[in-house]
This record gives C-alpha cells, sequence and structure tokens, in this order.
C-alpha cells in the first residue's frame, strides 16, 4: 500500500467530528427558529404595534418552513 492510499480513511475520520458538530448545530438552529416563530403567533395587536409588525407580516413569518430564514 502506498502511504497516500493509508491516510484517506484517518483524513474522514477527522472531519467526522466537525460533521457532528455543524449538524448538531443546524438542528439547535432550526429548533429555535420554530419556537421563536411559534412564541411571535401568540403576541397580542397591541405588542405587534409596539414592535412596528402587522398582523400580516406575522401570518407571513410564521407560514416560513423551520429552515427557511
Amino acid at each position: 500500500m502506498t502511504p497516500a492510499s493509508t491516510s484517506a480513511p484517518f483524513e474522514s475520520r477527522r472531519s467526522l467530528p466537525f460533521v457532528t458538530w455543524f449538524r448538531s448545530r443546524l438542528l439547535a438552529r432550526w429548533y429555535d427558529r420554530h419556537l421563536q416563530r411559534r412564541d411571535l403567533a401568540e403576541i397580542d395587536d397591541h405588542l405587534l404595534r409596539d414592535l412596528g409588525l402587522t398582523p400580516q407580516d406575522v401570518r407571513r413569518e410564521c407560514a416560513k418552513s423551520f429552515w427557511r430564514t
């Protein structure tokens, strides 16, 4: 075997923690976005006016999928 062929599996093993970290961060971000939109949907009209939002703004934001910004 050549040295180049033996190092390839080790390189993929080193990237595995990054991939795992990235996936967990992505899932956490999506879940956080879901919770924020759910909370936004529960805010009453008076507080929405204070925030400068309309009910249409809230409906539009809450209609988005959790992975969309």
